[in-house]
C-alpha cells in the first residue's frame, strides 16, 4: 500500500475513533503506531507526546505531524496531519449544520456524561503508562510529585512546569555527561 495513503488512513482512523483530546488518543496511537505498524518505539511516542505538549497547537496533531515526518519527511508530516484533522472537520461541520446547541438535547447531554467517564479512564491509563515509562529513578519521582503538587495545589501554570522540566532535564543531562567524561578521563590515566 502507498505509504502516504497508509499514513493518512491510519491517522484518520485515530482521529475518528478517539474522543477526549490528544492525551486520550495515546492508547490508540500506541496500538496503531507502536504495536501494529512498528513505526516507532513506545519511548519515541512518549517523547513525541512530551514535545507535542510543550509546543504550540493540539497534542494529537503535533504527534501525528512528528510521526508522519519520521516516516516520510515533510510530505509525510503534512499527510499525517491532514489524516488526523479530517474526521474532526467533517464531524464538526455536520454538527454545526444540524444542531444549534447540544445543551438543548437531553440525550446528547447524557451521552457526553458517559463519554467523560470513559475519557477519565483513558487518561488514568495514559498517566500510569507515562509514569511507568518515564519515572526511572528517585529524582524522577521527586520531580513528578513536585510537579503534580505545584499544578494541583498551588495552581502553577503548566507552561512554567514544562519549561522548568526542560531546564532541569538539560542540567541533569549536562551533569551526567560531565561525570561520564571525568570517569573516562580518569580511566585513561
Amino acid at each position: 500500500m502507498n505509504i502516504f495513503l497508509d499514513l493518512y488512513l491510519t491517522f484518520a482512523k485515530i482521529g475518528a475513533f478517539t474522543i477526549g483530546g490528544g492525551m486520550a488518543m495515546m492508547p490508540m496511537m500506541q496500538a496503531e503506531l507502536v504495536d501494529k505498524r512498528h513505526w516507532m518505539t513506545e519511548e519515541d511516542l512518549i517523547d513525541y507526546y512530551a514535545i507535542g505538549q510543550s509546543t504550540p497547537g493540539i497534542i494529537a496533531v503535533n504527534v501525528s505531524t512528528f510521526a508522519g515526518f519520521r516516516q516520510k519527511g515533510i510530505l509525510g508530516g503534512i499527510v499525517s496531519t491532514l489524516g488526523m484533522i479530517t474526521p474532526s472537520l467533517i464531524i464538526i461541520t455536520i454538527l454545526a449544520t444540524f444542531i444549534n446547541s447540544v445543551n438543548d438535547i437531553p440525550l446528547a447531554i447524557k451521552a457526553l456524561k458517559g463519554v467523560n467517564v470513559a475519557v477519565a479512564a483513558l487518561l488514568t491509563k495514559v498517566t500510569y503508562t507515562f509514569c511507568k515509562k518515564t519515572v526511572k529513578n528517585w529524582w524522577g519521582l521527586v520531580l513528578l510529585l513536585l510537579s503534580f503538587s505545584l499544578i494541583f495545589f498551588l495552581k502553577v501554570p503548566s507552561a512554567i512546569i514544562i519549561v522548568s522540566g526542560i531546564i532541569i532535564g538539560l542540567i541533569v543531562s549536562a551533569v551526567q555527561v560531565n561525570k561520564a567524561k571525568k570517569n573516562a578521563e580518569g580511566g585513561n590515566e
